[in-house]
C-alpha cells in the first residue's frame, strides 16, 4: 500500500492567477516565473497549463529549458541568472534561450567563436540588491559591448527588488534604475510579483510574476485570497494512528509538548523529511474532519501530531490538510519562521504528486 500522504498541485487555479496577476499590469507581457521546478509544481507540467495565455517563462536551469523546447512550447524562455557557461551559450543559441547577462565573464562567452544561431540578452543592472548585474554607471559601456557582437541581440534591461514587499518598497532602486533604463532605448522588465501588485510604476514592458502564480502572497501581512488568488498546492496525509493522553504526557523528541489535561491526539504520515518544516511550533493549524486543530510536539522525519480531542469524528484513515484551501500556507509558514516560497520548494521527491 502506498503511503497516505499526497501533494495535490491544481492547474485551473494557476491559471487563474496567472490571468490575476496580469490584470494588475494593463495588458504588459508577462513571463511565468517557474524556477525551481515551478515552486515546487513542476515546471513541465505548470508550462504546458499556461502554454495558451503565458507571454513566455523564466527559470533557471538550461536543462529544464530545454526540456520545454523539447515539449513544445514555444514562447520566450530566459534563464533568470543566465548561462553558467560557454556550452550554455551555444545551447541558448540552438533552443532559442534568452537569458540575462550580469557579469564581464558571460560577455566573454558571448564573443568566444561562432554561435549556431543568434542569442536574445537581458542586461541585468545592480539597482542595490547588490547580487547580480552591472552598475547603473557601466551600463552604456556594457551595453555598446553587447550591441557589437553580431551574434547577439539585447532585447531588455532588467532589474530585481530587495524590497518590494514591504514598506521601503522600491524608491531607492527604482530612482537608480528608471534613467538608465530609459535611456537605453530596450524593453524594460523589473516588477516582480510585489512589484506587480503594489508597485504599477515599475511595470514597464514585462512584468515577471513568481510566486503569486501559485497562490501565495509576498506581502506578510496578507495572504494570497486578499489578492484574489486560489490555492494551486494542496498537502495533506492521513492519521495512521491515535494516542489518548492523560495531563501530564508528553508527545514526539524532545518532550517539548505536555498535555495540560486528558486529551487525543492523532499520528500524521507526514514529517520534515516529507518537506514539512522541523520548526514548525506547537498550534501550527491543520484542517481535519472539516474542522480546524491544530500540531502538539516536535514534527519528526516521517510523523508529526495534532489534537483530535475536540473531533470524534476524526480517526485513523481520515485526511489532515496540512496547508491548502481550508489553511494557507503562509500562516503554516509563520508557524515556523518562515515563508510559503521555501514550504513549497522543499516538498520531497517521494510524496507523491497528483494534478487535480
Amino acid at each position: 500500500m502506498t503511503r497516505p500522504i499526497r501533494v495535490e498541485i491544481n492547474h485551473s487555479a494557476l491559471r487563474h492567477n496567472y490571468l490575476q496577476s496580469r490584470k494588475q499590469t494593463s495588458g504588459r507581457r508577462a513571463l511565468a516565473v517557474i524556477k525551481a521546478d515551478a515552486y515546487g509544481h513542476g515546471s513541465l507540467g505548470c508550462a504546458q497549463a499556461l502554454a495558451d495565455m503565458a507571454d513566455g517563462f523564466a527559470l533557471l536551469n538550461i536543462e529544464d529549458a530545454i526540456a520545454l523546447r523539447q515539449a513544445g512550447i514555444q514562447q520566450d524562455i530566459i534563464l533568470l541568472e543566465g548561462p553558467f557557461d560557454r556550452a550554455e551559450v551555444e545551447a541558448m543559441a540552438t533552443y532559442r534561450i534568452g537569458g540575462a547577462i550580469h557579469s564581464p565573464h558571460q560577455i566573454a562567452w558571448l564573443r568566444e567563436g561562432s554561435l549556431p544561431g543568434p542569442v536574445e540578452v537581458w542586461l541585468k543592472i545592480n539597482s542595490g540588491m547588490n547580487r547580480l548585474g552591472f552598475r547603473p554607471e557601466q551600463v552604456a559601456a556594457t551595453l555598446a559591448r553587447l550591441q557589437s557582437l553580431p551574434q547577439v541581440h539585447t532585447s531588455t534591461i532588467m532589474t530585481h527588488f530587495a524590497t518590494a514587499d514591504d514598506a521601503r518598497g522600491v524608491a531607492a532602486q527604482w530612482q537608480a534604475f528608471a534613467p538608465v533604463a530609459a535611456a537605453s532605448g530596450l524593453a524594460v522588465s523589473a516588477a516582480n510579483s510585489a512589484a506587480v501588485f503594489r508597485h504599477p510604476q515599475t511595470h514597464g514592458d514585462v512584468v515577471r510574476p513568481g510566486i503569486t502564480l501559485y497562490g501565495c502572497s509576498p506581502f506578510a501581512e496578507c495572504h494570497g485570497a486578499a489578492l484574489g488568488l486560489q490555492t494551486t498546492m494542496t498537502l495533506s496525509a492521513d492519521i495512521i494512528a491515535t494516542q489518548q493522553l492523560q495531563a501530564g504526557d508528553t508527545v514526539g523528541y524532545g518532550l517539548n509538548f505536555r498535555a495540560e489535561h486528558a486529551m487525543r491526539i492523532g499520528i500524521v504520515a507526514c514529517g520534515y523529511a516529507d518537506g514539512y518544516p522541523r520548526i514548525a511550533a506547537n498550534g501550527t493549524p491543520v484542517m481535519v474532519a472539516d474542522q480546524r486543530s491544530a500540531t502538539v510536539g516536535r514534527v519528526s522525519m516521517d510523523m508529526l501530531a495534532i489534537d483530535l480531542s475536540h473531533l470524534p469524528a476524526a480517526d485513523i484513515g481520515s485526511r489532515v490538510e496540512l496547508w491548502g484551501p481550508n489553511v494557507a500556507i503562509e500562516e503554516v509558514a509563520a508557524a515556523a519562521g518562515t515563508i510559503g516560497y521555501e514550504l513549497m520548494c522543499a516538498i520531497a521527491p517521494r510524496v507523491p504528486r497528483q494534478l487535480i
